[in-house]
């Protein structure tokens, strides 16, 4: 079945040439993969209306750069928080338990995991963990304040939680395959 092949080992591999690069060209890149991601996680208070569907975009560059090396990826994850700090505070509360948490998840778990599906379960829980963190430990309304919390609604968000990680898996690997060629 698709979701129980195992994820090809290019990712490990290019891990291993990857870190025969010299320092200054990888913090270079982990410093471009911070500017983008705080870009595009900022596009809601720059671009009101569009850039509502141009924020989620912010998971790629976490992604790709955890998938390079996950050092790196911490440090792209905590680079791109302390932007947001400067470019728009609102939300720095939002990116790093929902886009950021994703992105750095399942970066790290293609190092870690071998099958798909055990990769996008990993980036369903830790989404999911972050969403319910910002509504009950910090009441904090990502859903929206129409949205009332309830079980159905959490029952719901898993789901597409699952579906959501799976399709930023599968653009992983796409880009990914086409990044490689151009970093490593």
């Amino acid at each position: 079945m698709y979701f129980f092949k195992p994820i090809s080992d290019e990712v490990r591999l290019s891990q291993i040439l990857f870190n025969k690069h010299n320092r200054t060209m990888k913090l270079s890149l982990v410093s471009i993969f911070a500017c983008v991601a705080a870009i595009l996680q900022s596009a809601p208070g720059f671009l009101p209306g569009i850039g509502y569907f141009i924020s989620p975009l912010a998971t790629a560059p976490i992604l790709l750069g955890s998938m390079f090396s996950i050092p790196f990826g911490v440090v792209t994850y905590f680079l791109t928080i302390m932007l947001l700090f400067i470019l728009q505070p609102t939300e720095v509360i939002v990116f790093p338990f929902t886009t950021g948490l994703l992105g750095l998840g399942i970066g790290a778990s293609f190092s870690f995991l071998r099958k798909r599906l055990s990769v996008i379960a990993v980036g369903a829980i830790l989404l999911m963990s972050g969403i319910m963190s910002l509504l009950f430990i910090f009441h904090f309304p990502v859903l929206g304040p129409a949205v009332p919390v309830s079980f159905s609604i959490l029952i719901t968000g898993f789901l597409l939680a699952n579906i959501y990680s799976w399709f930023w898996v599968e653009v992983a690997l796409i880009i990914y395959k086409r990044l490689k060629t151009i970093i490593v």
